[in-house]
């Protein structure tokens, strides 16, 4: 949460994955969602995807976003 402090970075979207849902032992969306407290960030636009690299769950998704979101150098 330190990084959502800088001024420098105030409004910027945050992409939060949560990696190796194939695998038992996984954290579930909400559980992250909460342990990360994402409920109270309040002023910039965030997304939480649970992903597999291995299972290809998401990829497309996350990169997706990531197009949608990145800023184009003028």
């Amino acid at each position: 949460h330190d990084l959502l402090t800088k001024q420098s970075l105030s409004g910027i979207p945050l992409l939060i994955l949560g990696n190796k849902i194939d695998k038992s032992e996984a954290l579930s969306k909400p559980a992250l969602v909460d342990q990360l407290g994402l409920e109270s960030i309040k002023d910039r636009e965030v997304c939480c995807y649970m992903i597999s690299c291995k299972d290809s769950v998401n990829i497309d998704v996350v990169i997706d976003w990531l197009i949608k979101h990145s800023k184009t150098a003028n």
